[in-house]
């Protein structure tokens, strides 16, 4: 039974370099070991991303291009992108009761599917580990109960989140509708607009193709209505499964590198004992002293 994470602080931050994480977490080989190091096992063959991962639907798509952002890749082949040690997103998966967000997770993080289903009590998480551009990264995927009497403690860990997804039952059309409640409870934890959301509609293998492309039809619509990315996919065949997961690396990755450049942009710039110019601001002196030198941000 997990009633909170291991390891976990419900609203806290996503840690970065020598800040402070959790004192350990299940690996990709299910040890348990210290997240204050990236030392570990090289990064599977399959989790190296070195192009921009392609949408499912043009229809229902975040970003239609086809490559990384040019300041994000010339960042990365410089190595600049500024973060010490592990770099982290918070990805959270919401969705009804039996839509299969457990199998989803596991099928991606273990490439296992459980046929015995054991519906998840409070939240749970798994972090995977990427290198994308050649940079090391990491999704922290949080696993949330989709029982009512569960909410107040699974809502508490939506805070923080960089990625939301909200799952539902290709072959149940009611699941489709709750969606909207439940991407709703997760932006409230929120600040508007920090978070990529996908909807993802599970158990593909269930339906024919004419019958998944008419459940589609209705699920882009929905998605186009929440502003998200749409994807069908199936924990049991593990179609989709890796590709749509290496699509929200890639762009929460993206984000994350070019939120840091823009943090850098602004910075203030700490001289001598203690002393700040913010970068932005002239300093008080003549205007003759204001043209004979400048300062550039590093």
């Amino acid at each position: 039974m997990v009633i909170a994470a291991r390891g976990a602080y419900p609203g806290g931050p996503i840690w970065e370099g020598s800040a402070s994480p959790p004192t350990s977490h299940r690996g990709h080989s299910g040890r348990m070991r210290s997240s204050l190091t990236p030392l570990g096992p090289p990064v599977s063959r399959d989790r190296i991303i070195t192009s921009f991962p392609k949408w499912y639907t043009p229809d229902a798509c975040l970003q239609l291009k086809e490559h990384f952002h040019g300041q994000v890749s010339s960042t990365c082949q410089s190595r600049n992108t500024g973060t010490v040690g592990l770099r982290l997103s918070k990805v959270v998966v919401v969705g009804d009761l039996y839509v299969g967000k457990t199998s989803l997770i596991h099928r991606f993080c273990k490439n296992v599917f459980d046929r015995d289903y054991k519906a998840t009590i409070g939240v749970d998480f798994e972090i995977e580990r990427f290198e994308i551009a050649g940079i090391p990264y990491s999704l922290q995927i949080w696993d949330t109960a989709g029982q009512e009497k569960f909410k107040c403690i699974a809502s508490a860990y939506y805070r923080g989140a960089q990625v939301i997804i909200t799952a539902f039952d290709l072959t149940d059309v009611q699941t489709l509708e709750h969606t909207r409640q439940w991407l709703e409870d997760a932006l409230r934890e929120n600040e508007p607009g920090s978070c990529f959301v996908f909807l993802v509609g599970t158990k593909k293998d269930l339906l024919s193709g004419a019958a998944c492309e008419q459940a589609e039809v209705e699920a882009v619509r929905l998605a186009s209505e929440m502003r998200a990315e749409y994807w069908s996919v199936s924990a049991k065949t593990g179609e989709n499964v890796k590709a749509f997961f290496s699509r929200v690396a890639a762009l929460a990755f993206e984000q994350s590198v070019l939120q840091d450049l823009e943090r850098r942009s602004s910075a203030q710039l700490q001289v001598g004992d203690g002393d700040l110019i913010r970068m932005e601001e002239s300093p008080p002196e003549t205007q003759e002293s204001k043209t004979s030198s400048s300062l550039g941000c590093c």
